[in-house]
């Protein structure tokens, strides 16, 4: 089992600023990718980005050149600066774990996810 905890979230001015984290403990060994995604009101929950163990980054569209994921492996956290928050950024943050295993020659995925975090853009 992987267990996830994030902070970070809260209110912020359009234009603003927010930095998430997001802590891993627990069977952490064969977890590689690791990742943020966001449901807001009314809507499905969406990647926003990852980051494999080496460092490989994947982002949405809407948020390349604004946010920037990073990973700390000594630390086991990972984080997503946020800059240049939109109105439209609002929506609870997850973070997300992939653990893979080998069975019987074969990879397994199991993903694990936080509690979420309230980002909430406004003025």
């Amino acid at each position: 089992q992987v267990q996830l905890v994030e902070s970070g979230g809260g209110l912020v001015q359009p234009g603003g600023s927010l930095r998430l984290s997001c802590a891993a403990s627990g069977s952490i060994f064969n977890v590689n990718g690791m990742g943020w995604y966001r449901r807001a009101p009314g809507k499905q929950r969406d990647l926003v980005a990852t980051i494999t163990k080496g460092g490989s980054t994947n982002y949405a569209d809407s948020v390349k050149g604004r946010f920037t994921i990073s990973r700390d492996n000594a630390k086991n956290t990972v984080y997503l600066q946020m800059n240049s928050l939109k109105p439209e950024d609002t929506a609870i943050y997850y973070c997300n774990a992939v653990e893979t295993l080998i069975r019987q020659g074969y990879p397994m995925y199991n993903n694990y996810w936080g509690q979420g975090t309230q980002v909430t853009v406004s003025s």
